[in-house]
């Protein structure tokens, strides 16, 4: 079984860009909202609400950044990991709301298109863009090192490609006069943000019901366990995760001899499950196959 795992120098290192990013974000947030409402802009209002979820993101990683360096205690043994996925089951909702609303308003708006100021709208979208690619900037050295990062940092690129859009409104308004434009963009944007939604929305289920996780093939752990020549059946395996990157194992192993060197054994499939799968916490409990059901266990 695997000690216990120091991830407290990588979590201040991230620590910093995202409070950059978080404070550019909810800056121009307001900022978006603003001009939404002067401009008359539905997709500017919607980038702006795909621009309010990324600071959603961005406070949950930072929550989850400080949590992780609380020691699990007597109540919470695996300390606070989960509470990254309840916050993804809180922005999930806040996402369809959001997807929901932009959609309704630009049906009405397909009925009677109101007039857009393409030029104010044009400004805000390409100032948000570069807030977008600073962001971006800032969050991808850790990206590459912590899912929690790379989460936020996918947010930040989605609302970027969500900028690139409103961009495209604006020019098409200023040079032809299609206000339908701003709509059909508008409703392009909701509707990209759904699948995203399902998808973040899954992946925390999935961690709360204790799925396995994905990527990871039981069939093929069983298969490797199963190798060893001294290992004669595997039975109780489970596999859930604590949080995007903490996967957890639990197994019952049944020598075939029952001379074998148990924690050796276990010593060397703790190795291969980490080298193999990567996974780090892996609880492996030997049996004696000569002692039936009432077998001592180790």
């Amino acid at each position: 079984m695997s000690a216990g795992h120091d991830h407290g120098i990588a979590a201040n290192s991230h620590e910093k860009p995202l409070w950059w990013a978080f404070a550019l974000t909810a800056t121009f947030l307001v900022a978006e909202v603003v001009g939404g409402l002067l401009t008359n802009s539905l997709a500017l209002l919607s980038d702006a609400a795909h621009m309010g979820t990324d600071v959603i993101a961005l406070a949950i990683s930072l929550v989850a950044v400080r949590l992780s360096r609380r020691l699990p205690d007597a109540r919470r043994t695996y300390g606070y990991a989960r509470m990254e996925a309840l916050g993804a089951l809180v922005n999930g909702g806040l996402l369809f709301v959001v997807a929901a609303y932009i959609l309704w308003e630009a049906v009405g708006r397909f009925r009677e298109p109101p007039p857009v100021a393409s030029a104010g709208m044009l400004v805000i979208a390409v100032l948000g863009l570069l807030v977008n690619l600073v962001s971006m900037r800032l969050l991808a050295a850790g990206s590459g090192e912590s899912l929690n990062v790379k989460g936020a940092y996918l947010e930040v690129w989605s609302d970027m490609l969500g900028s690139v859009g409103v961009i495209a409104a604006a020019a098409i308004i200023l040079a032809t006069g299609w206000t339908l434009a701003d709509p059909v963009i508008a409703a392009l944007i909701g509707l990209w943000v759904l699948p995203r939604t399902w998808t973040l929305l899954r992946e925390a289920g999935n961690i709360l019901m204790q799925g396995v996780p994905g990527g990871l093939d039981l069939d093929a752990v069983r298969r490797v366990i199963l190798a060893r020549g001294d290992v004669a059946q595997v039975h109780d395996l489970h596999a859930w995760a604590l949080a995007s990157k903490r996967t957890v194992l639990t197994v019952h192993v049944v020598l075939e001899r029952a001379d074998a060197d148990a924690e050796a054994i276990r010593r060397a499939l703790a190795a291969e499950l980490r080298e193999l799968f990567g996974i780090e916490h892996a609880t492996i409990q030997i049996e004696r196959a000569d002692c039936g059901s009432d077998c001592a266990r180790e």
